[in-house]
Order: C-alpha cells, then sequence, then structure tokens
C-alpha cells in the first residue's frame, strides 16, 4: 500500500490494534515510514530531480517550487548585471566563503566563485554590488575578540577577489549598499543606521547616525525580537525603497517578517508601508518558516520578485533556504507579494532553456579541485589550506587536534531531507578520521575509527569505542533519513554491515538549541597524528517516499 499522511495516522494511533482484513508485517520489518520522525505533514511536495537526483525548484513545465536554493543560503543578496542574475549568501565559520551563484533565469543556479578566502570570522548576511564597473561584497564579521564589517572587491565576478579591507564598523551587521540622489555612496545597517562611505567604497566618511525608526507589529504577536536587521535598498522611479527584516531570524516559526519604507531621497524621511508586513509566516503549518530578510530585483522579461530565506518546517537543521517570491506594484507606488506561503508551484520568470542546469554535482572523485565551491573548512587557522592535498584521485588530509571539535572539518552544504553519504578511507598510525554531521565544534554527530577501533561521535562528544575489524583502511556510509541516522561499514566497498553500536536522531542539532544560525552539514575529517587518504566520495539522495 503507498504511503498516506493518513495511513501513517493510523499505524500510529492505533498501533498492534487489528483491523479487518489487515495484517501488520511483523515487528522487525521497520519501513522507512515507520521510523521517520513527525513533521511529515508536506511529504506530498514533490520536485524535479536535478543532478544526482538533488531537488531542483524549476519543475520543467513553465512553474518552479521553492526552495530556489535548497540547503543553507541564508541572506541572500543579490545583483542584476546585464541579463544575468548573481547571488551570495551568509558563510558563517565556513571558509572559504562567500561563494557567489549565477542565473539566467533567477531559478537555476550555478556556482561561479567562493570570493572570500580568509578567515575574518564567521560572516553573516553580506551585500554583493556593483558600482563604477567594479564588484564589491560587504561582509560583517565576528571573532570571539572583535567584530568589523569589511569589504573585498574585483573587476570580474570570477575574481580574483581581494584581501578584506575592514571598514572599522564594529557596532553593525547587515550592511546594504545605496547610492543616493547626491551621487554619493551608503552602507545602511541594522537598527535604522547609516553610514557614507567613500567614493572607492573602501572606507567610511563620519560617524554612523540613525535614520529610519522601523515599522512595529503587535505587541501580542509571537515572535523572537524586534532585531531590525537586512536593510536592501532600490531606487525606483522618484523613489527610494527600503526592505527590512524585523521580528528575529529565528525562534518561533511565526517570527521573522519582510517590511517596507520609502522616501524621495536618500536621507529621508521614510514612510512605512500601510500594509506592512508584507510577507510572514502566520501559522507554523505552514511549509516555510520564519521568511523574511528580502531584496528586491527585478528580473527576466522586466518582472519584479523578492528572494528571501526560511526554515523548511520540521528541517532546521538545513538552515535558512533561499525562497523566491514573485511581486507585483500597486497604483499607489507600494508593491505586493503573490506567492502566498510559497507551498505551491508559481510561474517561471522566464521560460528555462535546453541547456539550464541548477546546482552540481556532491559526488566527488578528487580528480578536479572543489575545494571553496563545495568543500570549506570550519574555521580554519592561517595556512590551514595546506593540510589539504589532491592527487591521482585520492584528497590527502593531514590530521590536526583530537577530534571533530577541534580539527577544522571539511564540509559542504546539501539540501536533501533524505540522503546518504560514503567514502573509502585510509588512515597513518595514530590517525582518526570519518564521516561526520556537523553543526560547529560544540555539536556534532559521526562516525570514526583508527586503525583498532571506531570511535561514535554523539551531541558534540565522542562516545562509544566498538573494536574495527578492518584495521586502517575502510568504506564508511553514513546515512542521514529525515533526521534518523545510521552508519554502515564495509573492507570492500561491496559488501556493507550496519554499524549496530549506535544510531542516533539528530532533529535538534540546529540555531534555537544551540545558536549560530548554521546548518548541519555533511563532512569529512582528519584527527590525531599523519593523515588520512580519503577516495571515491559518494552522495546519493533517497527521497521521501
Amino acid at each position: 500500500m503507498a504511503f498516506s499522511r493518513r495511513s501513517a495516522l493510523l499505524g500510529g494511533l492505533l498501533g498492534g490494534v487489528g483491523l479487518a482484513g489487515a495484517s501488520a508485517p511483523p515487528a522487525s520489518a521497520q519501513t522507512r515510514d515507520r521510523i521517520a520522525p513527525v513533521g511529515r505533514e508536506w511529504d506530498t511536495l514533490r520536485w524535479r530531480p536535478g543532478v544526482e537526483g538533488q531537488r531542483r525548484a524549476d519543475l520543467g513545465d513553465g512553474t518552479y517550487l521553492n526552495p530556489v536554493m535548497a540547503g543553507d543560503h541564508p541572506d541572500p543578496s543579490i545583483l542584476k548585471d546585464g541579463d544575468v542574475w548573481y547571488m551570495t549568501f551568509s558563510s558563517f565559520e565556513s571558509v572559504p566563503g562567500a561563494v557567489i551563484w549565477r542565473s539566467t533565469d533567477l531559478v537555476n543556479w550555478t556556482p561561479v566563485v567562493a570570493a572570500l578566502t580568509t578567515n575574518i570570522g564567521s560572516v553573516w548576511a553580506p551585500e554583493l554590488c556593483k558600482h563604477d564597473g567594479q564588484y564589491f561584497i560587504y561582509l560583517p564579521a565576528r571573532t570571539d575578540t572583535y567584530r568589523s564589517n569589511y569589504v573585498i572587491w574585483a573587476d570580474r565576478i570570477e575574481g580574483p577577489w581581494s584581501e578584506p579591507v575592514d571598514l572599522k564598523l564594529p557596532e553593525h551587521i547587515d550592511p546594504g549598499h545605496i547610492v543616493g540622489e547626491d551621487g554619493k555612496r551608503y552602507l545602511f545597517l541594522n537598527g535604522g543606521d547609516r553610514v557614507q562611505l567613500s567614493d572607492d567604497g573602501l572606507s567610511t566618511v563620519g560617524e554612523v547616525t540613525h535614520v529610519y525608526d522601523p515599522w512595529r507589529y503587535p505587541d501580542d504577536w509571537v515572535v523572537e525580537g524586534f532585531a531590525p536587521e537586512g536593510p536592501k535598498l532600490l531606487r525606483r522611479g522618484d523613489w527610494f525603497y527600503m526592505i527590512t527584516a524585523v521580528g528575529g531570524t529565528a525562534g518561533p516559526p511565526t517570527g521573522h517578517m519582510v517590511i517596507t519604507a520609502r522616501s524621495r531621497s536618500i536621507h529621508g524621511p521614510w514612510e512605512n508601508c500601510p500594509a506592512n508586513p508584507l510577507v510572514r509566516t502566520e501559522n507554523a503549518a505552514e511549509k516555510w518558516w520564519s521568511r523574511g530578510h528580502a531584496t528586491l530585483i527585478e528580473g527576466p522579461g522586466g518582472g519584479w520578485h523578492m528572494v528571501y530565506h526560511g526554515y523548511e518546517n520540521a528541517y532546521w537543521t538545513l538552515g535558512r533556504q533561499t525562497l523566491l517570491d514573485p511581486i507585483e506594484w500597486t497604483d499607489d507606488g507600494w508593491f505586493r507579494a503573490l506567492g502566498g506561503d510559497l507551498s505551491r508551484p508559481l510561474a517561471m520568470p522566464a521560460p528555462a532553456t535546453a541547456t539550464s542546469v541548477h546546482g552540481m554535482a556532491l559526488s566527488d572523485d578528487f580528480s578536479t579541485d572543489k575545494f571553496g565551491v563545495q568543500w570549506s573548512f570550519y574555521d580554519p587557522a592561517p595556512g590551514e589550506r595546506s593540510r589539504l592535498s589532491r592527487a591521482g584521485g585520492v584528497m590527502t588530509l593531514a590530521a590536526k587536534g583530537t577530534a571533530p571539535k577541534d580539527c577544522s572539518p571539511l564540509t559542504f552544504v546539501q539540501g536533501e531531507l533524505a540522503y546518504e553519504f560514503e567514502c573509502e578511507i585510509e588512515v597513518d598510525p595514530g590517525c582518526t578520521a570519518g564521516l561526520v554531521l556537523f553543526y560547529d565544534r560544540a555539536l556534532y554527530a559521526g562516525l570514526g575509527f583508527d586503525g583498532e577501533k571506531f570511535v561514535t561521535h554523539q551531541y558534540g562528544i565522542e562516545r562509544g569505542r566498538p573494536a574495527n575489524p578492518h584495521g586502517r583502511r575502510m568504506w564508511l556510509r553514513l546515512t542521514n533519513d529525515r533526521h534518523i541516522v545510521s552508519f554502515h561499514h564495509s573492507a570492500d566497498g561491496k559488501t556493507w554491515q550496519i554499524f549496530r553500536d549506535r544510531q542516533m536522531e539528530v532533529s535538534g542539532y540546529h540555531h534555537n538549541v544551540r545558536g549560530g544560525f548554521m546548518m548541519l552539514r555533511p563532512g569529512l575529517y582528519s584527527a590525531g597524528r599523519g593523515q588520512a587518504v580519503f577516495r571515491d566520495f559518494r552522495f546519493r539522495t533517497l527521497g521521501t517516499e
């Protein structure tokens, strides 16, 4: 019998109660549907399979289904450059970061380059813009001891990109770039503040000033906090428009929202839209939670859209994903969103071409260099890149630290609800290596091994160490099936055994538990002494049928 929400509900409610004419499978025959946790109200949604079966928003019939960028692509900043659009996102502690993606239709995106190669701390809410033929990314970043905003620039979007320039703005985040009617460049900042930029955009002029008091929601709305942030500005006709996020970027699903204000001068006064908020998750049963941090963009053919982020219902672990919402301008000079709760297919901004592709393969035979575009280190030290080498279809990673918490794992972003990945791994004496689902140094799960024992990682700590029957070389597989995590091991990559010592449930490995705004990222690690060799990394989607 095909799975349905009704059948799952009946099975859960009735348990062992016999139904006339039905014979329950034996207790040992646990199906994927039986072990999957709650939060499956939207399992009937179907995306078009893309590269390696990954979710593709373009359904191939003239419509698309959000997200346009699945997985952790938060705080999207988008640039229209002729007939091409570029977008980048917060990269937090992952370096290289600030990966730039390219599209010709706002729905199908491919990676271009990782613009930021120096670790300046946790990077939040960048701003990608172009001025006088040059490209700029403004980047707020913070470490435990220092906070500021930086800028990197390039003559070509593909790079090379400059080293970060410190703008010495320690009290603010979320810069939004705009050129005023006076021809001067400005950064608008969180909290309704603003600072002028030099003509070259590489330093500030004068002090930060307060210029805008954002619209406030009713006191009885359930939100995380006021937190006005993410100002994004554009000039259209006689008006400057400022789009702002309020309500908090996480916390309760109904918190985050999109508001707007306008002014005939970049210097104000700013008039709040009478229809605020323009976007908000009103009900936690919706497909997308905490929708906000929007930018307006003119799309193909002159239609207008917003890009913003949201959490997928029950999947905080995937981070904030990029959503595309069509808008229309109204006769009174404001605009309104048309996409509703974004749970249904919407018309493509422009027809996809026969050669349109989206995303990239996440499997890696290590024959080409995917460092930066796919792989990145977590919070790397200076010179961390030297730990990594690639030759002849083999990736070698020098050991560091004692465990995933202090060895700067190599991780990547993925956007599937159910998936598995595997790799052949060989370790030197004294080295421990393996597969990991990594949130940060205090919260991760995975399985590794040395020459004698396995090591189980759970809750960000190292737990059981059962005997390893394979020695210093084996194949490992990690399966994350809608937050249920299991492991397999093999001596030859063909015959697999389940790792019976530990299976896990990881739905709580996310920001609302730990903070940090990130996602649970698949990855590889190498700790201890010597080095680990990785071959034939494979990623597979499992679907939700």
